[in-house]
């Protein structure tokens, strides 16, 4: 008869409060809930006050993805107003969403991920010594290598935006500001300097060396080709992350989404898909279709919220809490993102499936989905970002740095949404004004998309799916499940915000 026990897992380096309930069999995970225990009233809080204000409230969100948050609530006002943002408009407002991409992507990597890789779970690795001297929390060398250069590509932000985090300079139809060419300039030498050190430290070689990885074997090929490739933090990722079974780890539903990036400028040389550099779509492995915001959905069934059972489109959505304490099925602040009434996860894998990478869909074609795959993606989409983000800096320095705004005229009457792709994954803005105040204003983050409860249905989220047969050796230090947990990035300030549970965290509960 198998042995069961409930796990209890405050979750640690995460960005908010994260708490996981496991059902373990035998030493592996069979059922999972995932408890975001906080409220976030954002949505609330925006109710009745002026158009704008969007763009100065939800910034402060996250101070992680503010940018983000920024460029979702001024494209969701571009479209009730029906501004057409100017192309010079465009590139700055990308160069800037992108800038906390490749930031957030190598911190996450450094300093969140890999950390786990210096758990004494592994110290019977031969690898584990390197891991220690590399990634230590606070101490490790690539740690502190890797704070002081993504401060340093942030600068660019504050350059085109005044400051960084919690900006408000992009606006309707386009940015309150525009850069001199003395700045865009200064703008140049910190991207290439951040560049450098990107393709030195994290990749090993060149971008295009990189890019030229399109398979299985093409990567174990890349790996072996040379020392620079295996020292490199790709290479450590890969080498210890197959010693350590990463690559079978963390499996999920399968499905895929992004909600489509980065406008393409009417003129550029850039090139990229359906108007967007990251294209939009939705896959069923590596079956891609064409995405329909229409088709998506919030449930709360499972949720510290009122509201009906089956879904309801953001647009109609509500936030109306119903803190029931322990009542029955509900159990999380985070509601249930749905899209054709299913799960989907979203983020930096889901972006290169969708997107056709060969790659990433030959590694998923071979292995499926899993933990090793999704940092893989994560840590190395800042080459397929960067020079891009040069060809837009270069053609706004070109033009002088003119026309980054149209008067969209008074924000009175109307409904827009602003769909982007954030660091973490989808991130959508729904906002309603009449009469020049907010009526309605919903916020689905990457968060409520992969950490989200149960649905109507009773369908698990999908890094709570993720986590079913993930084996915990230890209970008392699951660095499985933080694997699992990590590889999806989790930003639980997007998701929840403010309430404090009434229960002791910090420990671990197992009932026999």
């Amino acid at each position: 008869m198998a042995v069961r026990k409930m796990l209890d897992i405050p979750v640690n380096r995460v960005e908010g409060d994260l708490e996981l309930r496991l059902e373990v069999a035998d030493g592996v995970v069979v059922d999972a809930w995932s408890t975001g225990t906080m409220f976030r009233g954002f949505e609330r809080l925006l109710v009745g006050r002026g158009a704008l204000d969007g763009l100065v409230v939800t910034p402060r969100i996250c101070g992680i993805c503010s940018t983000t948050h920024l460029m979702a609530a001024a494209k969701a006002l571009d479209a009730v107003t029906g501004a057409v943002v100017p192309d010079n408009g465009v590139r700055l407002r990308n160069l800037a969403l992108m800038v906390e991409h490749v930031q957030s992507d190598v911190r996450h990597g450094i300093l969140m991920f890999l950390a786990d890789y210096a758990n004494p779970a592994y110290a019977h690795l031969p690898l584990h010594d390197e891991a220690v001297r590399r990634y230590a929390p606070l101490a490790g060398e690539a740690v502190v290598e890797a704070v002081r250069e993504t401060k340093r590509i942030i600068e660019i932000i504050a350059m085109i935006g005044g400051q960084w985090p919690h900006s408000s300079f992009m606006v309707p139809g386009g940015l309150s500001y525009g850069p001199q060419v003395t700045e865009l300039l200064q703008c140049r030498h910190v991207l290439d300097a951040y560049r450098a050190w990107y393709e030195r430290r994290i990749l090993g070689c060149s971008i295009e060396r990189w890019m030229a990885v399109d398979s299985l074997a093409a990567l174990d090929a890349w790996l072996e080709e040379a020392q620079a490739h295996r020292d490199s933090d790709v290479g450590f990722l890969l080498r210890f992350g197959r010693a350590a079974g990463l690559d079978k780890l963390g499996g999920g539903h399968g499905t895929f989404l992004s909600s489509g990036s980065l406008d393409l400028p009417a003129e550029t040389a850039a090139r990229g898909t359906g108007g967007h550099l990251i294209p939009a779509g939705f896959a069923r492995g590596i079956a891609v279709e064409a995405f329909d915001p229409a088709a998506i959905s919030e449930h709360v069934a499972a949720s510290w919220y009122a509201g009906q059972d089956g879904g309801r489109h953001p647009s109609e959505g509500e936030t109306e809490p119903y803190a029931s304490g322990e009542e029955g099925r509900r159990y999380s602040w985070v509601k249930a993102a749905r899209y054709r009434g299913g799960p989907a996860e979203t983020g930096p894998l889901a972006e290169r499936v969708v997107a056709g990478d060969p790659l990433f869909t030959d590694l998923l074609a071979r292995q499926g989905a899993n933990a090793l795959a999704r940092e893989l993606a994560r840590l190395t989409r800042p080459a397929t970002l960067l020079p891009t983000m040069a060809v837009w800096l270069s053609e706004v320095v070109a033009s002088g740095g003119r026309d980054v705004y149209v008067n969209p005229g008074p924000v009175t009457d109307g409904e827009g949404c602003g769909m982007i792709q954030a660091a973490r994954g989808s991130l959508g803005h729904w906002v309603t004004v009449r009469q020049g105040r907010i009526e309605r204003y919903q916020i689905i983050t990457p968060t409520g998309w992969n950490g989200s409860p149960r649905d109507s249905g009773g369908v698990r989220g999908p890094w709570e799916e993720a986590l079913i047969g993930t084996p915990v050796a230890d209970a008392d230090n699951p660095v499985e499940v933080g694997h699992v947990i990590r590889s999806f990035d989790p930003c639980l300030v997007c998701s929840v915000h403010t309430v404090r549970k009434g229960r002791t965290m910090g420990r671990a509960r197992l009932e026999a």
